[in-house]
């Protein structure tokens, strides 16, 4: 009886022990699974976090993560995030007409109208929640502040003939280095082949000309349609051969955009047209006459959206297109 007792009792005891053993080891494998599965969440996280600083014309900012809600405040800003693959979710309004230019009109529908470049609406900008927003020092300086409070802001130094540096700029603040050498490379080579179709025209003078409702401008080296005149390697005309933006000229020095060639576009921003009617007059001037450009019939009026006003890499390579059916007709 005795025996059958130990017996019962030993067989309890390692039935105890192994029920202990068993509960150890769930409880060890279940404390493993959860450490794993912490360390994969943190290596996700990290994968997924990334944080980098961008130096701008105000300073620097830090930026994490990949921006995905973008508030873009100049015309050239937003040609350069639409290249880069990226809709912003508010833009500065074109400033002529009430729709987006024409040549980007589809890339950006569903995008919200933020007002002018030199005005824009700082509520609407907060309420889209942006978490990157592009601008400019010569435009938004004095708004920084305001901006740099909704969210991480990336401002370029200036415009004119600047558009290859700001496109640089706005590829790093949005994590696209590598697809912003890309398209700097294809635009490069977009211009090799315009060379290759125009290599008979490169020495010629070009003038670049623009017709204000009370003025008329000569537009010179450092300006959007200058730098590209640059690249393809074109000769300016004297008064325009200097690294500046423009000059405003009057009917004496009518010669000043005399050139092989005229590219001119007009500033037509209110119902009566002024700016076509001062070209109008100009053209019909007898000193224009005496132009070379007249006699042969070679001033051109070229599209002023592509021309000037828009300032970024895709009207960089409109604008390209634009010289090849001109001059191939010379």
């Amino acid at each position: 009886m005795r025996k059958n007792k130990r017996l019962i009792q030993l067989l309890l005891t390692f039935s105890i022990l192994a029920l202990l053993i068993a509960g150890c080891g769930a409880n060890n494998t279940g404390s493993n699974t959860g450490q794993n599965s912490s360390k994969d969440d943190e290596a996700a996280k990290t994968e997924e976090s990334t944080e980098y600083t961008v130096q701008h014309a105000m300073g620097e900012t830090i930026i994490e993560n990949t921006p995905q809600k973008v508030v873009v405040l100049t015309n050239e800003g937003t040609e350069a995030v639409l290249e880069l693959g990226v809709t912003p979710v508010g833009a500065a309004s074109p400033g002529v007409g009430n729709e987006w230019y024409a040549h980007i009109k589809d890339e950006m529908e569903g995008v919200t109208e933020l007002g002018e470049e030199t005005a824009p609406n700082l509520e609407t900008i907060a309420s889209l929640q942006p978490d990157l927003i592009i601008g400019n020092k010569i435009r938004h300086e004095e708004i920084y502040e305001q901006l740099e409070a909704i969210a991480p802001t990336v401002f370029s130094e200036d415009l004119a003939g600047d558009w290859k540096q700001n496109f640089e700029l706005y590829a790093k603040a949005l994590n696209k280095e590598t697809e912003g050498k890309e398209a700097m490379a294809n635009y490069d080579k977009h211009v090799e082949e315009v060379k290759g179709k125009l290599s008979d025209k490169l020495d010629m003078e070009v003038s670049v000309v623009r017709f204000l409702p009370t003025t008329v401008r000569i537009y010179q080296k450092d300006t959007f349609a200058g730098t590209i005149l640059s690249d393809l390697g074109f000769a300016r005309p004297e008064a325009q051969d200097k690294d500046n933006f423009m000059e405003v000229i009057t009917e004496e020095q009518m010669s000043s955009m005399d050139g092989d060639v005229m590219f001119y576009f007009n500033a037509d921003y209110d119902e009566e047209k002024g700016g076509t009617k001062m070209q109008e007059a100009w053209m019909q001037h007898p000193l224009y006459e005496k132009l070379n450009v007249a006699q042969t019939d070679s001033a051109y009026k070229v599209d002023e959206i592509i021309w000037n006003l828009s300032g970024g890499i895709k009207a960089a390579n409109l604008l390209l297109e634009d010289i090849v059916k001109y001059m191939e007709e010379m």
